[in-house]
């Protein structure tokens, strides 16, 4: 039963970007949406991803508020960086080391990071568990900080949302 609502999620949400892209919500592009999103199902399946655990909708709340303030934070502060006057910021890659046990959590981390303007994910170490990220403003300690400290808070509160160690069961035996 499970699977089969995953499929229908994810051929609704596969309609759904295909009308976005579109660019008009009309009876024609979403039925063929859905077509062509049962023919990506069908044809170019994904393998199935262990997913455990439950999710926790206070940690899911918190986790979304907090991206939500790095979004707009992290955007002003880009714009600052690029309207002062002087030379430009200096950029450099850091690595992010994580306690995140999960392989769909840790795309999950890498996608966050990603979005918060001013760092992109370049490189993900799944057997390390260890992101790769440049960054834009690295030229003094306290901005480094600032994005190891939201690294961390991310991820707290990924581990809150979705692998609680209590609940943490390796795929396919007990821990």
């Amino acid at each position: 039963m499970r699977s089969i609502a995953l499929r229908i999620f994810a051929v609704c949400a596969l309609a759904t970007i295909w009308t976005l892209l579109w660019g008009r919500f009309t009876v024609p592009n979403i039925v063929l949406g859905a077509v062509v999103a049962v023919v990506i199902m069908v044809l170019l399946p994904l393998p199935p991803v262990p997913v455990q655990g439950r999710v926790h909708p206070w940690s899911v709340l918190q986790l979304l508020g907090l991206f939500g303030w790095y979004l707009v934070a992290s955007s002003v502060q880009l714009m600052w960086l690029a309207i002062k006057p002087g030379p430009p910021p200096q950029t450099g890659v850091l690595r992010v080391p994580l306690n995140i046990k999960s392989d769909l959590v840790l795309v999950l981390a890498s996608s966050i990071t990603t979005l918060i303007p001013g760092s992109i994910v370049l490189e993900i170490d799944q057997v390390r568990r260890i992101l790769y990220c440049h960054v834009i403003d690295v030229g003094n300690a306290r901005s480094v900080e600032r994005f190891y400290h939201q690294a961390a808070q991310v991820e707290r509160l990924l581990i809150a949302a979705f692998e609680r160690d209590s609940e943490w069961q390796p795929v396919g035996g007990s821990a």
